[in-house]
Parts: structure tokens; C-alpha cells; sequence
């Protein structure tokens, strides 16, 4: 489903860890005010919960009306659909994932990451199969896909021609062991930057946040940062603008906050 305006989405995965008490949250603040303080601080979540198991429609509109007008939640698809040796006989979980309530949240639905393990090699024609299961509207709204793939073998030009034919974001995997792939698929931009260390106050250097926001102003303004590395020669079409989603995950997950929040700060102080 389309965000109420084109711009840049900044955050973590999921509001409940308990670092982040006293670190990120108030020491006073109750657990169940957790989600209202973070949608304030930061522009957008993953939620990572929807990967282990389905939510009900009521949490979903939970989650909506605890969070501001122009806040935007990411979901991590089921790992059902993506934990198979056939990708082709995904279409069941699949339907069963956008009955679930999903829809619940409105315009704050951003993106669908469809999360793949290390282990999942690249095979062009049943992944077409499965990308062709991905529905481009649900009742009438459109659906953002983005695939994380991590394994190598997916680092290839027939891959990249694959993601754009049916305009699927390639997630970018910044500062992590998995493959980086940067090459723009998509109408927008999802990305998940794993880099953040226990010696850095804000988990990354200052120099790495400024990168971060530079990419992600080339990014919303149609280009495509050129210290990022790519597979495909062929390169994106030029856009007048774009939607991006960068996700602060992994890494030291006590600091994470902390940079999206810094990653924040910069784009504010640009517009």
C-alpha cells in the first residue's frame, strides 16, 4: 500500500527489547507504551514478529491508532512462504498472510520484506514462479514487495533483470557478511544496514551516519549512490523520486536506536 507522500523512512526492527530500556525508552515508561514512544522518535518500523507467526486484524488496527498519521510500518513476510524447496507452492501461505489483517494498518502498510535463509540459492525459473504469486494490489490497494536474499549466488545480472520485470526492491544488505546488492529494482527503496558497534555511542562512526544519509537522499532523488556496489551493468532509469525504507538491524542491536535516530537527525537538517 502506497505512503500517504513520497520520502525517507528511517528505523529499527520491532519496539520490544529490553536493552533498550534506559537506553533508547525512559527507565518510567511501561512496556505497553513502547510502540507510541518509538513511533515518535523514529519515521518507520520492521516488524519482525509477523515472520514467526500471524498477528489478528485487531492488532493491527492496534498498531495503527497507537502511531502518528505519517508513520509507516514494514512487515516481514511469513517465513512459511520463503522457508521451502519449491518456492512455486508458496501460493497458499501467501493468500493466507494478506487475509490475516494486514490491511488493518492502512496507509501506514509500507513495504512486505520477503526474507530468504543464507542457504537459498538462486533459480531463475522457480523464482518467477514465485514472484509471479505476489500479488500487485490486495482489495484494491498496492503492494510494495522487497526480497532479501542472502546467499551469493544471487549476486547475478539474470537475478536483477528478474526483481525489475515485476518492479520488486532488492533489500540492501549495507555492512553485513551477506552479499551487497544495490542495484535499484524497484519504485522505491528498501534497505538494512547491520553495521552498527558496541564502542560507537550511536553505532556508527560519524562519518558512516553521514554516508548513510547521503545514499539516502541520492536514493529518494531518483539516483543511485555510487559507492555502493552492484551486480547488473545495466543501470536503473532515472527517477524524479523515490521511496526509501533504511532499517538500522543486527549488529550491536543496543545502539540501534541511536543511529536511526542520528540518521534522522541529518535528513532533517538537509530539507
Amino acid at each position: 500500500m502506497a505512503s500517504k507522500k513520497a520520502g525517507i523512512r528511517v528505523g529499527i526492527g520491532g519496539w520490544n527489547f529490553e536493552p533498550w530500556r534506559g537506553t533508547f525508552y525512559p527507565e518510567d515508561l511501561t512496556q505497553k507504551r513502547e510502540l507510541e514512544y518509538a513511533s515518535r522518535a523514529l519515521t518507520s518500523i520492521e516488524v519482525n514478529g509477523t515472520f514467526y507467526g500471524s498477528q489478528s486484524p485487531a492488532t493491527y488496527a492496534k498498531w495503527r491508532d497507537e502511531t502518528p498519521d505519517d508513520f509507516i510500518f514494514s512487515l516481514k513476510a511469513p517465513r512459511f512462504a520463503t522457508n521451502r524447496r519449491v518456492l512455486a507452492e508458496a501460493g497458499d501461505s501467501i493468500e493466507r498472510f494478506f487475509k490475516s489483517g494486514v490491511l488493518e494498518l492502512q496507509d501506514k502498510l509500507g513495504a512486505i520484506n520477503w526474507q530468504f535463509a543464507p542457504t537459498k540459492q538462486f533459480d531463475a525459473d522457480d523464482f518467477e514462479r514465485f514472484l509471479k504469486l505476489l500479488p500487485a494490489k490486495v482489495e484494491g490497494h498496492a503492494i510494495r514487495h522487497a526480497l532479501e536474499v542472502r546467499h551469493e549466488s544471487f549476486a547475478d545480472a539474470a537475478f536483477i533483470k528478474l526483481a525489475r520485470k515485476y518492479k520488486v526492491a532488492v533489500v540492501m544488505a549495507g555492512d553485513s557478511k551477506y552479499p551487497q546488492i544495490a542495484d535499484v529494482t524497484a519504485p522505491f527503496v528498501y534497505a538494512r544496514i547491520m553495521g552498527t558497534t558496541e564502542k560507537q555511542k550511536n553505532g556508527y562512526a560519524k562519518a558512516a551516519l553521514d554516508r548513510w544519509a547521503e545514499r539516502a537522499k541520492e536514493w529518494a532523488a531518483g539516483g543511485a549512490p555510487a559507492d555502493l556496489q552492484t551486480v547488473s551493468e545495466t543501470a536503473a532509469a532515472k527517477a524524479k523520486s523515490r521511496d526509501v525504507f533504511i532499517y538500522v538491524i543486527s549488529g550491536f542491536k543496543e545502539r540501534n536506536p541511536a543511529a536511526a535516530m542520528e540518521i534522522i537527525k541529518r535528513l532533517k537538517k538537509a530539507e
